[in-house]
């Protein structure tokens, strides 16, 4: 008969020790970066908590500042600031040198991002400020992201994301995304909520796919955006969904989107080159485009969105609502704009994809419209529903053709003249 030795008995006893603390080990967890929660590991940095745990577990980020860039790639983590006595501030800034290249875009661009997730699945940052001041960050070579996630999903929720912006003399520059979600493969989602997004540069959120098809799937709702103001240096937009990103844009406050320089317009929200997308229950102020879907030759058309039930206030100089696309829905919009080339334009000057006309097979109504040039500009597309819409104080209900004479002030609307207004084109970040 074999009989086991004791040392074998002790063997086996052990090996089973150890497998159940490797699993123990392994299973996902709660710990802490500070010092403002007892029984729970605490680590100094953020990265450390995310380098140490294992996936599913949960870092709850203690009051103070954190001078470094987090990476998370292919873990799913929860990252979430929180309240110790009467302190709720939990700042992400960058280090003392500055941010440094940690990434790079679908075009092969550099990119500092101050928290990088990538190729992960149920990634949620919360209740972080991310702020960008003291990047140290020069020229155009190298884009500046506050919160930046790479082919993967989750969410985005109750942050800040602030001061992703050069100094003044690289203003000029197409960088600096407070939040940028972009995706090459398959369709991840991603929420972005309830979340404060101000002095960015280039865009306040930004998701975007390769161009050529897919992208993420998105749900940006109830975030409070502010750019920088009328400026000079750059066309700014407040939310932009484009290159094949899909998704709804509800109930967010958008405001001082202005470029006052030439060629091109800033946007409140921007669908651009992505088809299907939602706009509904936005307010949106002081912006040169209120809400534009445009489409791209090359990369794509912007038709079937769904505009609704948006307040949409001071456009500037263009178009509330520019539909530069086909098959679009504009219903139940609330208009007032006292600088604005039209309240809604029915836009026949964005061929894509190849040379079909854009203009075509939308539908504007229910809207009601209060002081700009023309209450709908009509292009040269047809067909086109365009009634019952209310209009109060515009010199044309409804205008031909893709612009307006503007009226500067109610001495020239009585005159009928003042300069004119040209229909330019949005100004979508490109990759």
């Amino acid at each position: 008969m074999n009989q086991r030795t004791p040392f074998h008995r002790y063997a086996i006893v052990a090996a089973g020790l150890m497998v159940f603390f490797v699993g123990q080990a392994a299973h996902a967890s709660t710990v802490v970066v500070g010092t403002c929660r007892t029984g729970l590991t605490s680590y100094l940095t953020i990265q450390a908590a995310v380098n140490a745990v294992p996936a599913g577990s949960t870092i709850d980020v203690c009051p103070g500042t954190y001078p470094e860039q987090v990476t998370i790639n292919g873990k799913s983590l929860t990252i979430i600031g929180v309240l110790s006595g009467t302190n709720d501030a939990a700042v992400l800034v960058p280090p003392s040198g500055g941010l440094l290249v940690n990434a790079s875009d679908f075009a092969g661009k550099p990119v500092a991002a101050q928290i990088f997730v990538e190729n992960a699945t149920g990634v949620t940052i919360s209740h972080l400020s991310v702020d960008g001041t003291g990047n140290a960050l020069t020229g155009c070579g190298t884009n500046l992201i506050g919160i930046y996630y790479q082919n993967s999903s989750g969410k985005i929720v109750d942050d800040v994301a602030r001061n992703q912006i050069l100094d003044p003399s690289d203003q000029g520059c197409e960088v600096g995304l407070a939040i940028d979600v972009e995706s090459d493969s398959g369709a991840p989602a991603v929420t972005v909520s309830n979340s404060s997004v101000h002095n960015y540069q280039k865009n306040g959120i930004t998701a975007g796919g390769p161009g050529t098809g897919g992208g993420p799937v998105m749900t940006i709702a109830g975030n409070t955006i502010v750019g920088i103001g009328a400026t000079s240096a750059i066309a700014q937009n407040g939310i932009q969904i484009g290159f094949g990103a899909t998704g709804k844009v509800t109930g967010n406050y958008v405001i001082d989107d202005i470029y006052t320089g030439s060629a091109v317009g800033a946007s409140g929200i921007l669908i651009y080159a992505s088809a299907g997308v939602t706009a509904s229950s936005n307010s949106i102020a002081s912006t040169q485009f209120g809400v534009a879907a445009a489409s791209d030759a090359n990369f794509g058309p912007a038709d079937n969105s769904i505009i609704d039930s948006n307040h949409i206030a001071g456009t500037q100089t263009f178009d509330a609502i520019d539909l530069c696309s086909n098959g679009n829905t504009a219903d139940s919009n609330t208009i007032f704009g006292n600088d604005a080339q039209s309240g809604i334009h029915v836009d026949d000057e964005c061929p894509g994809p190849g040379s079909t006309p854009s203009g075509t097979n939308n539908t504007v109504k229910n809207n009601t419209i209060n002081e700009p040039c023309a209450g709908i500009l009509l292009g040269s597309g047809t067909p086109n529903t365009t009634t019952p819409n209310t209009f109060f104080n515009v010199r044309f209900t409804t205008l031909a053709g893709n612009s307006c004479t503007a009226v500067a002030s109610p001495l020239t609307r009585l005159a009928g003249s003042g300069p004119s207004h040209q229909s330019l084109r949005p100004s979508p970040f490109r990759r």
